[in-house]
C-alpha cells in the first residue's frame, strides 16, 4: 500500500462515523411503513336506548303508581245535636237510652229539670260512626215535633298523622337515651339522662292521649238531645187534680196571711200609737 492510501483511508473512516453520528435518530423502515398505513376504524357498540323515566317511576313505586300509594283511612270526627218535643219526658229519656243501646253506644249523661209549669231534660249519648245517621232517624220518630237539630263533621286526619310522626320520633328519641343510660358511668352523668329521658316519655303519654281520644271520637260520634215536654192547650178535668190544686192555693193563702200578721207584730211599735192619735182626734171631733 502507497503512502497517500495508507494517511486517506482513516480519515475517510473518521468521517464516516461523524456523519452517522450527527445523523437523526429515525424510525426503521418497516415501522414507517406501519405508521404511514391508516389505522383501522373502530367498531361501533351500540348501546341500548335508556329506559323513559315513566318506567323508572313505576319500577320505585313513587306517588302515582297505585302499588305504592298509601292509603290511610281518613278520621272525621262527626257530632249532632237535636231538640225533640216529646208527650212524656221521662219516658222519652229512656227510649233515647235505649236507641244508644241497641245500636252499640252508651249514655254520656242525662240530667232532667223540673220547674212549676215546664220539664225538661237533656240525654247526651255516643254511637258508632257508621249508624250516625241511623240514630237521628230513629231520635226523630220519638218526638211530636223537632223544632231544632243540627251536625257538624271535622276532619282530623291531618293532625293524627302529624302526632303518629312525632310519635316515632319521639320513640327513636327514647331509644337513644336508653342506650346512654346503659353507658352513664358516674351519678351525674345517670340523672342528667334520666331527667331527659322523664321528658320525652311525658311528651309520648301526652301524644299517645291525644291520639287515642281522636280515635275513640272518630269511631264513636256523639249526640246531644235535648227533651221538652208539650203540654196540650186543654188538658182533661180530674177532681184529684182539682182538690190539689185547691189545697194549693189554701196554703198560700195561709201563708200570706201568717205573713201579714207577722209583720203587723213587728211594727206594732209604729202603727199602734198612729192609731191611738188618730181614735182621739176623732172623739174629739164626734164631742
Amino acid at each position: 500500500m502507497n503512502k497517500p492510501l495508507r494517511f486517506s483511508l482513516p480519515l475517510l473512516m473518521l468521517g464516516l462515523v461523524l456523519a452517522s453520528a450527527c445523523a437523526p435518530a429515525g424510525a426503521p423502515p418497516w415501522e414507517e411503513e406501519e405508521a404511514a398505513m391508516p389505522a383501522p376504524a373502530p367498531d361501533i357498540v351500540e348501546r341500548p336506548p335508556a329506559a323513559p323515566e315513566e318506567e323508572f317511576v313505576e319500577e320505585k313505586g313513587y306517588p302515582g303508581d297505585e302499588a305504592g300509594e298509601i292509603n290511610m283511612e281518613r278520621k272525621i270526627v262527626k257530632t249532632g245535636n237535636m231538640t225533640l218535643e216529646v208527650e212524656e219526658i221521662t219516658e222519652a229519656m229512656d227510649e233515647v237510652a235505649g236507641i244508644a243501646d241497641e245500636l252499640g253506644g252508651y249514655v254520656v249523661s242525662s240530667h232532667k229539670y223540673e220547674m212549676e209549669e215546664t220539664i225538661s231534660g237533656y240525654v247526651t249519648i255516643r254511637v258508632p260512626a257508621e249508624r250516625f245517621d241511623e240514630a237521628f232517624a230513629r231520635l226523630r220518630k220519638l218526638a211530636i215535633s223537632v223544632p231544632f237539630e243540627g251536625t257538624e263533621a271535622r276532619d282530623v286526619t291531618e293532625e293524627y298523622v302529624d302526632l303518629e310522626a312525632r310519635l316515632h320520633n319521639l320513640e327513636a328519641t327514647e331509644a337513644q337515651y336508653l342506650a346512654l343510660l346503659e353507658k352513664a358511668e358516674t351519678v351525674e352523668e345517670m340523672l342528667q339522662v334520666q331527667q331527659a329521658l322523664s321528658n320525652v316519655r311525658g311528651e309520648i303519654e301526652q301524644i299517645e292521649g291525644r291520639m287515642k281520644y281522636l280515635e275513640r271520637t272518630s269511631d264513636m260520634s256523639l249526640i246531644e238531645v235535648s227533651l221538652e215536654e208539650l203540654r196540650g192547650l186543654a188538658e182533661p178535668w180530674s177532681a184529684p187534680a182539682a182538690f190539689k190544686s185547691a189545697v194549693r192555693g189554701l196554703t198560700a193563702l195561709g201563708r200570706a196571711l201568717a205573713t201579714a200578721v207577722i209583720w203587723l207584730i213587728v211594727f206594732c211599735w209604729v202603727w199602734i200609737p198612729i192609731l191611738v192619735i188618730w181614735l182621739r182626734r176623732r172623739r174629739k171631733r164626734a164631742a
